[in-house]
């Protein structure tokens, strides 16, 4: 099943293949995070910025008798999505899963609740996370789970030095890189419990050269070299390469647990 819900104001669009074919940390973040949901298997749950799917098969493989709901702003990723998942989405019986496009920016519709939200690498691109938490809370059930990572302060400050070194526009003007504390005030007045979050160092390393350049023009940059005419983007991620201490990038993820008040209560 799939469903559009674009809203005004455009997501940013991926090279979906370029990205799959990437070593990826956002991998090992997306398995150590569903390493601290607990489930059942019979829940539904919210992937936020699902991308390619891969955290999206992972979620199917803990619900055998559950769903799972991927939303993404990006058409592209959601092909490729669909196209990892088609033998789930072409089930005789029925899918287990919903595919929706959908500006994470604004409000989110779904058909009903959700059991758990689960975000792997997606929150830091939207600027209003009073709005986004709101937002998620209002598709929680009462007793439902968010577990989320994201981009913190101090995520990429290498790349940061090295952009401004070329001259090139910050990430931050494009990304939200929030602290721990700013980040649970903003849950609790959504209406979230049991906050908890985290900022935790994790660095991913690749080999210099294609490898790097490939990782930082597909994933990290893609929203400075929007403002880089075309011709000129492969050498303007050279020249952020070439300025990086080491062929790494210093990742700084923020980590979020939170409940919405209530007892869990699902319909039969």
């Amino acid at each position: 099943m799939a469903t559009d819900q674009r809203a005004p104001g455009r997501p940013r669009e991926w090279d979906a293949d370029g990205y799959d074919a990437l070593p990826l940390p956002h991998e090992r973040w997306g398995r150590r995070l569903l390493d601290t949901l607990p489930l059942t298997g019979d829940e539904t749950v919210l992937d936020v910025g699902a991308g390619t799917g891969r955290d999206t098969a992972a979620l199917l493989g803990r619900l055998p008798r559950g769903r799972v709901v991927a939303v993404d702003g990006s058409e592209a990723m959601l092909t490729r999505l669909r196209e990892r998942l088609r033998d789930e989405l072409a089930r005789p019986s029925g899918s287990r899963l919903t595919v929706v496009r959908a500006n994470l920016a604004a409000p989110l519709r779904l058909e009903r609740p959700v059991d758990a939200v689960f975000s792997v690498a997606t929150l830091h691109w939207l600027p209003d996370h009073p709005a986004v938490f709101r937002s998620l809370a209002g598709v929680l059930r009462p007793g439902g789970l968010l577990r989320a990572e994201w981009g913190g302060a101090g995520n990429c400050a290498s790349v940061e030095s090295a952009l401004a070194a070329a001259g090139l526009p910050p990430l931050n003007a494009a990304c939200n890189f929030a602290t721990d504390r700013q980040t649970a005030d903003r849950l609790r007045d959504a209406g979230f419990a049991d906050v908890r979050t985290a900022l935790v160092p994790d660095p991913a390393r690749f080999e210099p050269g294609a490898q790097l350049e490939a990782y930082l023009g597909t994933v990290v940059l893609g929203s400075v070299l929007e403002s880089v005419p075309a011709g000129q983007r492969a050498e303007a991620v050279r020249q952020v390469a070439a300025r990086l201490p080491e062929p790494a990038v210093d990742y700084v993820r923020l980590q979020a647990s939170a409940r919405r008040p209530g007892q869990l209560a699902r319909p039969s």
